[in-house]
């Protein structure tokens, strides 16, 4: 029995997945950059209806009010004493200084003033409620 010498071919095995690993680490950067950083309150409310309601946009602070009284900021429920901490916390993460209530229609009148009075004492004047459009 003969032994065959086969000379393998140098250039074939390699493989070099540098293009790929730069495709790659460019698609990422797109999507870092493309992605839009949206901060919830954290529950779903049922928002009044309003037929002069109008979006607005922006890095707003949402604090979310349920009809049982709960109190929601940043996925986070909190008591009514806590909410001028959390929006003066937020407030220095956010560019925008505006804070967007979303109380459920059935949520207490006297607990939105509360909200909204400390809202005010953590020094933001900007305040808008929620509600949803005509359907």
């Amino acid at each position: 029995m003969a032994r065959r010498h086969v000379d393998r071919d140098s250039e074939g095995a390699d493989v070099d997945i540098t293009p790929m690993l730069d495709i790659v680490f460019i698609m990422l950067i797109f999507f870092i950059v493309t992605t839009s950083f949206v901060k919830e309150s954290g529950v779903t409310v049922n928002r009044p209806q309003a037929s002069t309601a109008e979006q607005k946009d922006g890095s707003n602070i949402l604090v979310a009010i349920r009809a049982n009284g709960e109190i929601w900021i940043d996925k986070r429920a909190v008591d009514v004493r806590a909410v001028r901490a959390n929006v003066e916390r937020l407030k220095a993460d956010s560019t925008s200084g505006a804070v967007i209530i979303q109380a459920d229609e059935f949520a207490p009148t006297g607990l939105l003033v509360k909200v909204m009075d400390q809202i005010r004492l953590a020094g933001i004047d900007d305040i808008a409620l929620a509600a949803s459009g005509d359907r």
